[in-house]
C-alpha cells in the first residue's frame, strides 16, 4: 500500500510539474506574440544552447529542477512519457548542466561587446570631434539692446550686465553698433551680421515666392541727341512734350505711365547716358528694357555707341527702334550694318536684338513698339511683392518753393500710400502727399508706379533707397543710427579695379574680367586695339572691352568706368581738367600711353601678375599766356593767370594750343611780380620763363605736371 501510495504521489507531481510546466510554455508563448520574437522551441532541448530564443528557457528549466523535492522524481517519470510530454523527457538531465551553459553563454557573450566598444572610449579624447559652427544671424540696422533681447529672449537686464562688464555702459534703448556686435556675439554664442533696412525688406519679399506677381516694365529712352527720343515718347502719350522742353531737349528727368492693352508701362526720359549711369553707381538698377532711339538719315552716332555700352554694362536688354523712317534720306538697312559692328545683331539677321522701324512724327508702328516692350516684359519675367513695407528708388529731387523738399520715386517693392513713415538714406519722413506724372494726387502706388512724395525732412539724393517703416520714431533712429556710423567711418563705394590690385584678386578668386575702355585718337587706332586686347586675356582673366571710341576721356567715360568699376585706357589723348578731377572723386584709374607696345606689355603684366613700377602723372594747374616779353640777358618770358590749380617751378609742362598738344618742355623761372617764388596759385598773375619756348603764342594754355613712379601694393 506504501509503495502503490509513494508511486501515485509520484505521479501525481510529475502531473503537476507538466501542468506547471505547460501553463509556462503558454505563458511564453503569450509573450512572444506581444513582443514579436519567436517562442522557444518544445521540441529538441539541446537546441536551447544554441537557439537565441531558447537560452532563456534554461534558468526555467533548473527553477524546475530544483523545485523537486524525491530524486526518484528522476527515474520514475521518465518511463511513461505522454506523447504531448516529449518535451519533459530528456529536460531533467540537461536541466541539471543547463544552468551552467546558460550562465556560460550569458557571462561570456556579452563580454566581447564591451571588449570591443572599449577601444572606442579609448579612441575619443585622441581624436576630438571639430568644434560646431556658430549659428550666422542677420540682424536690421537701427535695432535697440532691448529689441535684440527680446528677439534671443534674454531678459535685456542681463545683457547690460554683461555689456557692463565688458567695458560698455549702455542702456535698453540705446542703438547697437558694430562694436557692440561683435561683443553681443560673444556673450550670446552667436555670429550677428548687420544689414540695411532694405536688404532685409527685399530678401523678405523674393523669399515669399508664392505671393510674387507680375508687375509693368520700367523702360528707359537713350540714345544720340535730336534722334526723336523725346518725340518718340510724346507719340506714346499722345500728348505735348517736347513743346514744354526748353529748345526741344529734355532738361531733366522725368517718368511717365502709359496704358496699353489693358497693361501698363513706364518710361523714364533722361537728358542721356550719364543720369542712367550716375543711378547704376549708386547700386540703383532702376530699368528693366533699353529703347535705343536711331535715326535712319544720322545712323549710328558717338552718343549711340555709349549709350549701348552702358546698357550692355549694366545687362539692361536692348529694343532698337529705328526712327524717321519717314524722310527721304531714310536708311534702315545701313544702321542695321552700323548695329552690327556694335554686337547689336538684329533678330531678321540672326541675332537677338529686338528692332523696329518706327516714325515718332508721323506715329507709325508705335503699337508695334509697344507690342515688342509688353512680349519682352514677359519673356523677362518682372515679378514683385505687392505687400510688403513699399521700397523704391529716388530718380529725382528738388526744393520746391511752396511743397518744400519732394523727391520722384519709383516703387519697386510693396504699396506706397499717404500717411506712412520712410527712410531714405540719412533723410526721413512722413508722406504728406502723392502726385502722379499730371500733378494730381493718389491714394497709392504700386510697383513700376512713379509718384511724387512730399513729407522729407531734406532734400534726397538720386539713386538713394527708399524704405517705408512702421513709424516716424523708428525713421528717425534709423537716420541717426547712419548718420552716426557716417561720422565714424565715412561711406565710400568700391573703388573701380586698378591693374596694381589686379592680381591681388586673382590670386583670391574674385576677378575673372578686367573691364577696360578704350580712348584713341584716330578710328584706325580704335580698330587696332579692339582687335588686340582680347588676345591678351589668360585662363584666370578675360579682357572685356565695355566701350571703344576716338576722342578725349570725357565725365561720360568716367562715370561709365566708375558704375562698372574698369579702368580706362587712353592712347595718344588728354583727359580734359574736370574729367581728371571727376575720375580722382570716384577712383578711376586713366592710364595714357603713346606706345601701343607699351600698353600691351602693362596689360600683359597685369593679367600675369608681374606689373612693374609705373609712372604715374598728376595735373598740378594750368595757366593762360596772356603776353609774350624779351627781356635782355633772361630770354623769352611769358607773362600768364593761373586759371587752375598752381603752377610749380621746375615742374614739367605742356604747351597746348586749341586741343592740341604743341610740345613739352620744363619750367626754368617762376616769378610773382619781380619776386622769384616756387609756386603761384589760382588766380594770380606769374612770369614764367621755359626751357623751350618755340611757337607760344597769347591764349595758349600752359599745363604743369608732375611724374612720380608708383610701385603697386
Amino acid at each position: 500500500m506504501e509503495k502503490s501510495k509513494s508511486k501515485t504521489s509520484v505521479k501525481s507531481k510529475t502531473g503537476q510539474v507538466a501542468e506547471s510546466k505547460k501553463k509556462e510554455t503558454a505563458a511564453a508563448e503569450a509573450k512572444a506574440k506581444v513582443t514579436g520574437k519567436e517562442p522557444a522551441s518544445k521540441k529538441a532541448p539541446a537546441e536551447t544552447t544554441t537557439a537565441p530564443a531558447a537560452k532563456p528557457k534554461a534558468p526555467a528549466a533548473k527553477r524546475q529542477a530544483e523545485a523537486k523535492p524525491h530524486p526518484e522524481a528522476k527515474t520514475e517519470a521518465a518511463p511513461k512519457p505522454a506523447p504531448t510530454r516529449a518535451a519533459p523527457k530528456p529536460e531533467p538531465k540537461p536541466a541539471a548542466k543547463a544552468p551552467a551553459k546558460p550562465q556560460a553563454a550569458s557571462e561570456t557573450k556579452p563580454e566581447p561587446t564591451p571588449k570591443h566598444q572599449a577601444p572606442e572610449k579609448a579612441a575619443a579624447p585622441a581624436r576630438p570631434a571639430a568644434p560646431k559652427a556658430r549659428p550666422k544671424i542677420q540682424i536690421q540696422e537701427g535695432m535697440t539692446i532691448k529689441d535684440l533681447a527680446e528677439r534671443f529672449k534674454i531678459k535685456p537686464k542681463d545683457l547690460i550686465e554683461h555689456l557692463q562688464v565688458a567695458g560698455y555702459d549702455v542702456g535698453a534703448s540705446d542703438l547697437i553698433d558694430e562694436s557692440l556686435l561683435q561683443v553681443i556675439s560673444r556673450i550670446i554664442k552667436v555670429d550677428l551680421e548687420m544689414v540695411s533696412l532694405e536688404q532685409d525688406i527685399r530678401k523678405l519679399a523674393f523669399s515669399l515666392k508664392d505671393d510674387l506677381g507680375p508687375r509693368p516694365p520700367v523702360v528707359t529712352i537713350m540714345g544720340h541727341v535730336d534722334h526723336g527720343k523725346t518725340t518718340l515718347l510724346d507719340a506714346i502719350r499722345s500728348s505735348n512734350i517736347a513743346e514744354r522742353e526748353a529748345g526741344g531737349i529734355t532738361q531733366h528727368i522725368g517718368a511717365y505711365r502709359v496704358h496699353y492693352k489693358n497693361r501698363h508701362i513706364t518710361f523714364i526720359d533722361t537728358p542721356g547716358h550719364e543720369a542712367f549711369t550716375q543711378l547704376r553707381a549708386r547700386g540703383a538698377q532702376l530699368t528693366d528694357i533699353v529703347i535705343l532711339v536711331v535715326a535712319a538719315d544720322d545712323g549710328v552716332m558717338p552718343q549711340t555707341r555709349e549709350a549701348i555700352s552702358h546698357a550692355q554694362a549694366a545687362n539692361v536688354p536692348i529694343i532698337v527702334a529705328i526712327n524717321k523712317i519717314d524722310k527721304p534720306e531714310a536708311n534702315p538697312e545701313r544702321v542695321k550694318q552700323q548695329l552690327a559692328k556694335e554686337g547689336l545683331i538684329v533678330e531678321e539677321w540672326g541675332g537677338k536684338t529686338i528692332c523696329v522701324e518706327i516714325s515718332a512724327k508721323e506715329k507709325k508702328n508705335i503699337d508695334e513698339l509697344l507690342e515688342m516692350i509688353l512680349l519682352l516684359g514677359d519673356i523677362l519675367e518682372l515679378k514683385s511683392h505687392p505687400y510688403v513695407p513699399a521700397q523704391g528708388v529716388i530718380l529725382e529731387s528738388r526744393l520746391d518753393p511752396q511743397k518744400g523738399p519732394v523727391g520722384t520715386v519709383i516703387v519697386q517693392l510693396g504699396t506706397l500710400a499717404p500717411g506712412q513713415a520712410f527712410i531714405c538714406s540719412t533723410t526721413y519722413g512722413k508722406a504728406r502727399a502723392l502726385f502722379d506724372e499730371f500733378g494730381r494726387p493718389v491714394k497709392s502706388a504700386w510697383p513700376s508706379v512713379p509718384v511724387e512724395v512730399l513729407g522729407f525732412d531734406s532734400v534726397p539724393e538720386a539713386g538713394n533707397f527708399f524704405q517705408v517703416v512702421p513709424d516716424l520714431e523708428i525713421a528717425r533712429r534709423i537716420s541717426e543710427f547712419r548718420l552716426a556710423r557716417m561720422k565714424k567711418e565715412p561711406q565710400t563705394r568700391e573703388a573701380p579695379l586698378t591693374l596694381e590690385d589686379l592680381f591681388k584678386k586673382i590670386e583670391k578668386g574674385q576677378t575673372k574680367e578686367l573691364p577696360v575702355i578704350i580712348k584713341a585718337d584716330v578710328h584706325g587706332s580704335v580698330e587696332v586695339l579692339k582687335g588686340l586686347l582680347p588676345t591678351l586675356s589668360s585662363d584666370q582673366v578675360k579682357i572685356n572691352i565695355l566701350q571703344a571710341s576716338t576722342g578725349n576721356v570725357t565725365e561720360a567715360d568716367v562715370l561709365l568706368a566708375s558704375a562698372s568699376k574698369a579702368i580706362i585706357i587712353g592712347y595718344n589723348v588728354k583727359v580734359p581738367s574736370k574729367s581728371q578731377e571727376l575720375a580722382q572723386n570716384e577712383k578711376v584709374e586713366i592710364r595714357l600711353y603713346k606706345i601701343i607696345y607699351q600698353l600691351t606689355d602693362d596689360l600683359k603684366k597685369a593679367v600675369a601678375g608681374m606689373l612693374e613700377p609705373v609712372i604715374k602723372e598728376t595735373v598740378l594747374g594750368r595757366a593762360l599766356v596772356k603776353k609774350i616779353f624779351q627781356i635782355t640777358k633772361v630770354g623769352t618770358v611769358l607773362g600768364c593767370q593761373v586759371t587752375e590749380g598752381k603752377i610749380v617751378r621746375n615742374a614739367e609742362v605742356r604747351v597746348i594750343r586749341g586741343n592740341q598738344v604743341l610740345y613739352q618742355t620744363r619750367i626754368a623761372s617762376l616769378k610773382h611780380l619781380k619776386d622769384s617764388v616756387t609756386e603761384v596759385i589760382k588766380g594770380y598773375e606769374c612770369g614764367l620763363g621755359l626751357e623751350k619756348t618755340d611757337q607760344v603764342q597769347p591764349g595758349d594754355i600752359i599745363e604743369a605736371f608732375v611724374r612720380e613712379k608708383v610701385r603697386p601694393e
